[in-house]
């Protein structure tokens, strides 16, 4: 299929099958989590393969329409053919976009944290600046934007932000946002009008399921106790009563004493 290829048609249109599939069987709503995932998987994949669909049909009937009006020497019809090719071609756009958009999390919801960095009131007015432009991006891409957490500065702007963002593809659009956000102007803080540099970083997390099963091999688990160091009397440094548990395969590391 020549429109099929880059968009992995056949592997979403056998995809599309088993959900429907799944979404027939009644036992399914006994589970409302996985029925939802499962809706919302459908709704994802019918895009893609509907709309495949429907532009091979229209491509083949624009060039059987074509065909015609240049043998009968008919221009409206023509003007009709390349007014169609024009809307398949936005079509085809809105297909690429998704595709980009490919990633495990993409069409996520998201979560943006804004921290302001050292600089004081300079600083902080410069990450309640970021945290207004997201809100405001949020709501012309028509996002439902709601500021979870907010952290007043201590005399202009903010310390701490967290936005959650909820719409078809939240996080694609946000997830190259995280990093470090500098400006560089002339302070309204400064009496002397002098050239300031600020920095706020932004980091951008998907919104996931709750139900995720972890599953860690015990093998791959490592404890080591020791004896507990700092206040809590005398029994703390006399037995080995604090604990650390090393991941082998990720190197995480946790303790508690």
């Amino acid at each position: 299929m020549p429109l099929g290829g880059i968009f992995d048609f056949d592997v979403k249109s056998e995809r599309l099958v088993e959900v429907l599939r799944e979404l027939e069987n009644p036992k399914i709503w006994d589970n409302p989590d996985q029925a939802q995932a499962l809706g919302k998987e459908r709704g994802q994949l019918e895009i893609i393969v509907n709309t495949i669909n429907e532009l091979e049909r229209g491509l083949t009937d624009a060039e059987e329409l074509l065909l015609m009006a240049i043998d009968e020497n008919d221009e409206e019809t023509v003007d009709t053919v390349v007014d169609d090719l024009a809307h398949f071609e936005k079509r085809v756009a809105d297909l690429e976009f998704r595709r980009m958009f490919s990633g495990e999390m993409d069409a996520n919801n998201a979560f943006l944290d804004i921290q302001s960095g050292s600089g004081g009131t300079e600083a902080q007015d410069w990450a309640s600046i970021i945290e207004r432009m997201f809100l405001r991006w949020g709501e012309r891409k028509g996002f439902k934007t709601e500021l979870i957490e907010e952290s007043q500065g201590d005399v202009a702007g903010i310390k701490s932000a967290t936005i959650k963002f909820e719409g078809e593809y939240a996080f694609g659009w946000l997830r190259t946002e995280t990093g470090v956000h500098r400006l560089v102007r002339k302070s309204p803080f400064d009496s002397g009008n002098r050239r300031h540099t600020s920095f706020a970083s932004v980091f951008v997390s998907p919104e996931i399921d709750d139900d995720i099963d972890i599953d860690i091999n015990p093998a791959d688990i490592r404890v080591d106790v020791y004896r507990a160091s700092g206040a809590g009397g005398q029994h703390i440094n006399k037995t080995e009563s604090a604990v650390r548990m090393t991941h082998n395969p990720t190197g995480i590391v946790v303790q508690c004493q």
